[in-house]
């Protein structure tokens, strides 16, 4: 994250290795835990939620430790998080630690179209706005209340990108035609 420059900052996939138990004991004591992954289904993933559940079973040595999540998602709307981050406040009262805050990100799928576009400018304003409030918090080690945002962007240009730039060439790759699309599964 470019808003913790400066910090000691270790990151590990959760979904793409198996971790040792040097790389647990190293996440068991953190002063700060973020935990930043793509919604799934109003939830999180069957992998993050693994790991989460041996995080819990191997305890934590530090209890102080602060919890930050970012969440994205795929929908308009950034509440549409609402879920996994209360998934995350009940995972850090099980496990004794500090729910800080989550950032939960909506229409993540528009996000690598405007990459060159400044956090905080244009479709990136609200979401270069909410990195600000949520890095304070992290390097303050603050608790906030939870920030969902939407893009800074119109939600009928937003329908017409995603389907021009993301559905439809998705269903072509899959060989689908875009009215085909729009066929009830039954």
């Amino acid at each position: 994250m470019p808003f913790i420059k400066g910090n000691e900052v270790t990151t590990y996939h959760v979904c793409e290795m198996d971790f040792s138990k040097t790389q647990f004991s190293l996440i068991q004591s953190s002063e700060v835990l973020i935990f930043a992954f793509p919604l799934y289904i109003d939830s999180i993933n069957s992998s993050f939620l693994r790991f989460l559940i041996e995080l819990q079973k191997r305890g934590f040595r530090n209890k102080n430790i602060n919890v930050y999540c970012m969440i994205n998602n795929g929908f308009y709307e950034g509440s549409q998080n609402q879920v996994a981050a209360d998934i995350m406040q009940n995972w850090c009262k099980a496990t004794g630690l500090t729910y800080c805050q989550t950032l939960g990100i909506g229409a993540g799928e528009m996000l690598p179209f405007f990459k060159d576009v400044p956090l905080g400018r244009g479709p990136n304003k609200n979401i270069g706005i909410a990195l600000q409030k949520l890095s304070h918090n992290i390097l303050s080690l603050n608790q906030g209340e939870d920030l969902f945002i939407s893009p800074n962007w119109p939600r009928f240009l937003w329908k017409i990108q995603a389907s021009l730039c993301f559905w439809y060439p998705r269903a072509k790759k899959n060989g689908l035609k875009k009215n085909e699309l729009k066929n009830k599964v039954s």
